[in-house]
């Protein structure tokens, strides 16, 4: 089960290279569009971290028996709030660039003063994007629902493995915060690994081979934190 990045949509590339792969393999294989993205209705704007959880919890109900969560940026953080909720049902956990917490980092550091103030005044700002034309827009409920959803403040338990998948070149999110995330998540196999010179997209040949790397080793071993 793919789950994609802020404003991005089930048509990228790691979600077509992931469900070719799952065809190949014989494997069930879902993608889908939260509310506000891609093909799903919605305006963006209105939506928010609790909305796009609720989505992919919606999805994950309609599978049966446990899935393997593959989340990229945003997706990670959506992931993790599904596991973490849901245990039973996730099978293994692979983070691309996760970005868990992503909006009270945007708040203290990503936004200027005067867009601050922007948002508190009128409810919201807009912010350039190097993923789009037209600026994204960063809403004051976007921000004040990302703090009842955070997984970096509380205990993060994640009994299933889980492999984080980091580019060193990631100006988005830099390494540090999966160096975090990986020191915070409890979990009786985790690996992090970091691709030199990899960039936000992680969608390189080198990269999308990386992820299916991943993705085989929650599926079918080995512990990551055993010797080889």
């Amino acid at each position: 089960m793919f789950l994609g990045g802020f404003r991005s949509d089930m048509t990228g590339t790691k979600a077509q290279h992931l469900e070719a792969w799952a065809r190949a393999q014989g494997r069930a294989f879902l993608r889908f569009d939260y509310s506000g993205h891609g093909a799903s209705e919605g305006r963006f704007e209105d939506g928010a971290i609790s909305d796009w959880a609720a989505d992919a919890a919606a999805m994950l109900a309609l599978t049966d028996g446990p899935q393997v969560l593959v989340g990229s940026s945003m997706g990670g953080w959506i992931a993790l709030l599904l596991a973490r909720a849901q245990a039973g049902r996730v099978a293994g956990l692979v983070g691309i660039a996760a970005a868990p917490d992503f909006t009270e980092t945007l708040w203290q550091t990503g936004l200027t003063p005067a867009q601050r103030d922007e948002v508190l005044a009128t409810g919201q700002t807009l912010r350039p994007s190097d993923y789009a034309d037209a600026p994204y827009p960063i809403t004051r409920r976007l921000i004040e629902d990302g703090r009842r959803n955070l997984v970096l403040t509380a205990p993060l338990v994640l009994p299933m493995p889980v492999r984080l998948l980091q580019g060193t070149a990631d100006t988005d999110v830099p390494p540090l915060v999966a160096l975090r995330l990986m020191d915070h998540i409890d979990s009786p196999d985790l690996c992090l690994t970091l691709v030199k010179g990899a960039d936000h997209r992680f969608s390189s040949p080198g990269s999308l081979r990386q992820m299916l790397g991943a993705l085989d080793e929650v599926i079918s071993g080995p512990d990551c934190t055993q010797p080889a």
